[in-house]
């Protein structure tokens, strides 16, 4: 792996790119995501495959061998040399769907997973052969304990990438990484069952993984569950995961949704994280308008925020924490109920920390948003939320979209931390507010961050301010003079074509 990486993963994916031609990122990406995915597989196959061959008490095509190791077991044809020899060949398409086809029988947990779309027509087969060389020259095979990670992290990045090729229908199954990041570091989820009601690609459960990791715990400590209603974004999900070797066996997917279907009715989770669409419209409420979930009130049939809400509360252990990220409106709308649906949260005492974050960080809306942070039986801050105001944090990544730099996340998870365990927090105007529940039933139980923490003091730079009218005047005097000049010029201009003022 090259030290840097992000241009490493950058030059990769523009090299694959360029190989799509006229196929939309959409569907171009279960063919590029796919191949890699199959890659990584045969790469970790053969390794292990050369030693058992060396062995001589071992059988190198023994499925049991690699079923033992949690290895994926893959068959002649569908290895990575066998196709790499083929890609030449204009039955390259139809070589890889059987392949597909090939693994998915011999790994049951890969059922109904892997895309079957390379003979496609509308796929150009020298484009599909270049782009198994292009796979080709990613160095996979592990040599020490991080290498394995490298595929990880060139999927997660093609990933991030066709969602913003993909605009509003990326941010569907993608969430940025650094906005996972820092729920994740908020919540801890270091040990339990935890679940994401809209999972997407999965990416709240890799990013659980790597905190994980880096507390020097086990990752078996923690069982994932999660629900998806678009298949193709499940597929993506299971890939996903099992590239990390993380156990998606309750990760499922249904066309109706966790609303209308819930695949875990009884499960209660010590984590929940989510990022659930924004003020999604239709979600079943004339059906379900009995339903026990709706504990603090009856979400509006126009706007799911508050149910989304409520369904991951229901879902809540007694001593559980989640993270969840909605619109704006659900800290301060009063349609239809919402404001007493959101009072009675805070009654409740369940509304532990809201971060208003800034503008364009997601890759579907450029409108802000923000992380709810809800806790069940708080043993300290009892009665009182924290507001964290993250509006004017963060870096633009490009043109249109912002991302938090490691020090912001560092920041708010460490004002986090210190409020809720009472060690040295301090509020900070403009920044942060720890506000008693009689102060929010001033503001009439609106959650909005700027209304706690006010507006940040203006620092004295030492000039006086005769001084600075001094300059911004004589600037001022300038500018008009100049726009004379300008006034003038535009007159002659139009006077030479016959035109007078």
């Amino acid at each position: 792996m090259p030290e840097n990486n992000k241009n490493f993963e950058s030059a990769l994916f523009n090299t694959a790119d360029k190989l799509r031609k006229n196929i939309d990122a959409a569907e171009y990406k279960n063919v590029v995501l796919g191949l890699i995915f199959l890659k990584y597989i045969s790469d970790s196959f053969s390794e292990l495959y050369t030693k058992l061959d060396a062995d001589n008490f071992s059988d190198a095509e023994d499925r049991d061998e690699y079923t033992a190791e949690n290895i994926f077991f893959v068959p002649k044809e569908a290895r990575w040399d066998s196709l790499q020899a083929k890609a030449k060949l204009p039955e390259i398409g139809v070589e890889i769907d059987n392949a597909m086809s090939a693994i998915e029988k011999e790994n049951i947990e890969l059922k109904h997973v892997l895309p079957k779309v390379y003979a496609k027509p509308n796929l150009d087969k020298t484009a599909l052969g270049q782009l198994i060389d292009v796979i080709s020259d990613i160095e996979l095979k592990a040599q020490d304990e991080h290498s394995k990670d490298l595929l990880g992290r060139v999927y997660e990045y093609f990933l991030g990438e066709f969602a913003n090729a993909e605009g509003k229908k990326g941010g569907q199954f993608y969430t940025p990484k650094s906005i996972v990041k820092l729920m994740v570091e908020m919540i801890e989820p270091y040990k339990g069952r935890v679940y994401d009601p809209a999972c997407g690609s999965g990416g709240m459960f890799l990013m659980c993984e790597i905190f994980v990791e880096e507390q020097q715990g086990t990752i078996s400590d923690i069982t994932i569950y999660g629900q998806e209603s678009n298949q193709t974004t499940w597929k993506l999900s299971k890939m996903n995961l099992a590239i990390r070797n993380i156990n998606s066996q309750f990760v499922s997917w249904n066309t109706q949704g966790s609303f209308l279907h819930d695949s875990h009715p009884d499960l209660k989770a010590n984590f929940i994280l989510a990022n659930p669409p924004f003020n999604q419209k239709e979600w079943g409420q004339d059906v379900l308008a009995e339903d026990a979930r709706w504990k603090y009130g009856l979400p509006p049939a126009g706007n799911a925020n508050f149910a989304w809400m409520q369904h991951m509360l229901y879902h809540l252990a007694p001593n559980g924490v989640m993270a969840t990220v909605l619109a704006n409106g659900s800290l301060s709308s009063n349609t239809s109920g919402e404001g007493d649906i959101r009072t009675n949260l805070v009654k409740a005492d369940l509304v532990d920390c809201i971060v208003a974050l800034p503008k364009q960080l997601f890759y579907n809306t450029g409108i802000p948003a923000t992380i709810w942070i809800l806790r069940r039986s708080k043993q300290q801050r009892q009665g009182e939320t924290l507001f964290i105001d993250a509006s004017e944090m963060g870096f633009m990544k490009d043109r249109v979209h912002r991302e938090f730099a490691p020090e912001d996340i560092e920041t708010i998870e460490q004002t986090y931390y210190n409020w809720k365990n009472d060690t040295g927090y301090e509020d900070i105007k403009g920044y942060c507010k720890s506000a008693q529940r009689a102060e929010l039933e001033k503001h009439s139980f609106v959650l909005t961050p700027g209304r706690y923490v006010g507006i940040p003091d203006e620092e004295d730079d030492g000039i006086p301010f005769a001084d600075k009218m001094q300059e911004l005047t004589q600037t001022l005097a300038k500018q008009m003079a100049q726009e004379k000049l300008l006034d003038e010029n535009i007159k002659i201009q139009l006077a030479k074509i016959g035109f007078k003022l």
